[in-house]
């Protein structure tokens, strides 16, 4: 038996019409992470606001926090970024940027493998602007409502899981390209 071959270059049979066509269903999910961003950049300039607002009476641990804070947002909507651009060009269509001054350098030889790799290192970062938040409030331990010393352990474990996870991701990645 040979292979099918479609109709004409531009048209599909019925079946891997609508097999191909239901890619376009990942549509409304990159339109709500599109509004997620938009949280994002409300929780940004509500977080902003409140550390110029009280600028002369915070401490330095306490602006160093706020500002964790909103580079912590930052990388999310980084984060955000890269799934909504890479992903939609991945997997639903092409968005037509070719040579357009804007164009992110990454998007031009992004695949799912460049995209998994992206989003775990993204992912680390933000892991690790959260341990960095919990390090500096590591003298609240046992203070209540405060840290544990549990707790600190527990974020250390997940974040170190995150790392061995990129690097696997990495390592996998390597592997398929060297077999292609």
């Amino acid at each position: 038996m040979s292979a099918e071959k479609p109709l004409s270059a531009g048209r599909l049979r019925p079946l891997p019409l609508v097999i191909f066509s239901s890619r376009w269903l990942q549509l409304p999910l990159y339109l709500g992470l599109i509004l997620a961003q938009c949280v994002y950049v409300f929780q940004f300039l509500k977080e902003l606001w409140h550390l110029v607002s009280h600028a002369t009476s915070f401490t330095e641990q306490q602006i160093m926090l706020t500002v964790l804070g909103l580079i912590d947002v930052v990388m999310i909507s980084n984060l955000l970024v890269m799934v909504i651009v890479g992903g939609y060009e991945t997997f639903v269509s092409r968005l037509g940027l070719a040579g357009h001054p804007d164009q992110p350098e990454w998007l031009s030889h992004v695949n799912a493998g460049v995209l998994k790799v992206k989003l775990a290192m993204a992912i680390i970062g933000i892991s690790s602007i959260h341990l960095l938040r919990t390090f500096i409030e590591a003298g609240k331990i046992g203070v209540p409502g405060g840290l544990t010393s549990e707790g600190v352990m527990w974020q250390t474990i997940i974040h170190s899981i995150f790392i061995l996870s990129a690097i696997g991701i990495v390592f996998v990645d390597k592997m398929t390209q060297q077999e292609h």
